[in-house]
């Protein structure tokens, strides 16, 4: 009994609190606890908090690199919708939402599989990281004619005879594909003597050049089946985790501008995002104390540098970094991204503040001082595509680059006051300039200027421009008199006004052909000013001396002689023979909306880009 009265000591808590509530407390705090982190994990939207306790996903090799040398951070990867929306279809296909009945014979297959998440994590978000998107289907609304053109009457037999003309380059087209698929799909260039694949050195370990050149071409002659294996080597086999050294030039020419026209002719994804991400691994070049680029860049360090024999490597090229323009413009209004765009201007900044000798343009300019390293001026090789990328610069701009107008006409003027000359023959040509004296030949390169000229007449004051509407004629004309003075009808690599002889190669070094587009190019902006059937005849007699001299068994192939009635192949189908030289033959025999120059200009591989008839309403969120 005493026991029971004596209390019992029972110390006290830290927190004041006997046990039986201090079990309480703690069972109500784990359970906090618990529902707590339940929450990181269960409830929507948490993923910020799950990357505070989750091992992160690997992240895309090179990704962060990359934004860096934009100017842009990394770019997250987008949430996939349930049901991406169909790319817009092109003139006259009907959705394939809206119906389910065959598809009509131009209509073109879509979409097979959708761009990776992955893939499109670079391209999915524009400056300042805002989500951006290109209305492909504002675009083509904005067209003023069809891409393929109209179809005309052809049951008149001078049309018929056009039609046919068209098939057969359409023919020729198709064999020089088949035979590239056959031997040597996936590589760079056919080898059709050999039958087997090259791959050269100038695109940095890229490989497809001949595919992705040949996208337009193929969609152009609406040769299906061709273009879908085309498509479908792009979507599946063309990748960018290379690590060689590229020509910027040739990268940007072929594989960015064959790109940019396959996305603006179809509007597949696959072929914007490519040329995007390809765009991206172009920008150290731009890395220099002036902003000029240089020549070369290495796709695994990032590094760049001059060719070795442009002044001993310490040169950029003029036709190389003024031929970026149109292509980097476009991919700013496809990526939303400015940083394309500010390069080719800050290059235009300095031509345009450099001292011009006599208003010329030379060759070789450093990309460190900004001063021109030799006076050695040509409108062929090492300059050509320059002038030609001003006056399409004005074009494409729906004629509101002012800039590149005035560039043109004064480079124009400069060219015809010190180049331009009439043989005593009576042929009219652009010679070349070494510090004030002349070289009195003229590069098959040099032949496109006809139709730069012809294409930039309408536009010129009007007191110059019949002058210069007859000024490209008579230059077209001589470059024909090249390929007409040789045994094959086919021009050589470059030909002389000298010693009594005229238009014609002087030594065997020169005479070669390697299927080069020039000469036929002018043709057909010379038939779609003037309707001048010569253009068309002489087209025509370029077509039957490439399947006598050029065409093989598999492919065909440039030649050693063009003064050689026995042709001895080079073993090369240049890429540029299906973008360009074919191309170019197809249109000289179409009507003129078909790929009307009202809505497209060509860069210099033929790949066709779009007047940008609006700057602004084709972008949404950028």
């Amino acid at each position: 009994m005493l026991a029971r009265k004596v209390p019992v000591f029972v110390p006290a808590s830290p927190w004041g609190l006997r046990l039986p509530q201090k079990f309480v407390f703690l069972l109500f705090l784990s359970g906090l606890v618990t529902l707590c982190f339940g929450a990181l994990f269960l409830l929507p939207n948490s993923s910020r908090l799950k990357r505070l306790f989750l091992a992160p996903r690997t992240q895309q090799p090179g990704l962060e690199a990359v934004a860096e040398v934009a100017g842009h951070p990394p770019a997250r990867e987008p949430e996939s919708p349930p049901n991406p929306a169909p790319a817009a279809p092109a003139p006259g296909e009907a959705d394939a939402s809206s119906q389910a009945s065959p598809r009509r014979r131009k209509a073109w297959p879509r979409r097979t599989r959708p761009t990776g998440a992955r893939e499109a994590a670079t391209v999915a978000r524009g400056d300042g990281g805002a989500p951006f998107s290109f209305d492909f289907g504002a675009f083509r609304s904005r067209l003023r004619h069809p891409v393929l053109g109209t179809r005309v009457d052809e049951s008149e037999e001078p049309q018929s005879l056009v039609r046919a003309r068209r098939e057969k380059i359409k023919e020729m087209m198709q064999f020089a594909w088949q035979s590239y698929k056959l031997y040597a799909m996936g590589k760079n260039e056919l080898r059709p003597l050999t039958r087997d694949g090259y791959e050269g050195n100038m695109f940095g370990g890229l490989s497809g050049a001949t595919i992705i050149d040949s996208l337009d071409t193929l969609y152009l002659m609406e040769l299906q089946e061709e273009f879908q294996e085309a498509k479908a080597w792009v979507e599946e086999n063309f990748h960018l985790n290379v690590s060689g050294e590229a020509s910027l030039f040739e990268v940007n020419i072929r594989y960015i501008g064959g790109l940019l026209s396959a996305f603006y002719l179809t509007g597949e994804e696959v072929f914007r995002v490519k040329a995007i991400k390809l765009g991206e691994k172009l920008l150290p070049a731009f890395n220099t104390p002036t902003g000029i680029p240089k020549g070369v860049v290495n796709f695994k360090s990032g590094s760049n540098r001059s060719w070795g024999w442009a002044m001993a490597g310490s040169s950029s090229i003029l036709a190389e970094f003024g031929s970026l323009h149109l292509e980097f413009l476009h991919l700013t209004e496809l990526s939303g991204n400015q940083v394309f765009a500010e390069k080719v201007r800050n290059i235009r900044k300095v031509l345009r503040k450099i001292n011009k000798p006599f208003g010329l343009y030379p060759n070789f300019l450093s990309p460190v001082s900004g001063n021109w390293m030799q006076h050695h001026v040509s409108v062929g090789g090492l300059g050509d595509s320059f002038y030609e990328y001003l006056i399409k610069s004005w074009l494409m701009s729906a004629k509101t680059d002012v800039e590149a107008k005035e560039m043109y006409y004064e480079a124009l003027e400069a060219i015809e006051t010190y180049l331009l000359n009439v043989s005593p023959g009576g042929l009219t040509y652009i010679a070349e300039w070494r510090g004030g004296i002349l070289d009195h030949k003229m590069g098959h390169l040099a032949c496109f200027s006809g139709g730069m000229i012809a294409l930039g007449a309408e536009d010129a004051k009007e007191e110059k421009r019949a002058h210069y509407r007859e000024l490209a004629a008579q230059i077209t004309k001589t470059c024909h008199e090249s390929y007409a003075r040789s045994d094959t009808k086919l021009g050589p690599e470059a030909f002389w006004f000298n010693s009594g002889r005229e238009a014609v190669a002087t030594q065997l070094s020169e005479s070669y052909y390697i299927l080069r587009p020039e000469v036929v190019e002018s043709y057909m902006y010379l038939w779609r000013q003037t309707h001048n059937p010569i253009y068309r005849e002489w087209g025509w007699e370029v077509v039957m001396a490439l399947e006598k001299y050029c065409r093989t068994d598999a492919g065909f192939s440039g030649i050693q002689d063009v003064y050689s009635s026995i042709p001895n192949h080079d073993n090369k189908q240049q890429t540029f023979f299906l973008a360009e030289t074919l191309k170019y033959l197809y249109l000289l025999f179409s009507e003129d909306d078909m790929l009307s120059l009202e809505d497209w200009v060509f860069n210099t591989e033929a790949h066709p880009l779009p007047v940008n008839h609006s700057d602004s309403s084709s972008r949404a969120g950028g």
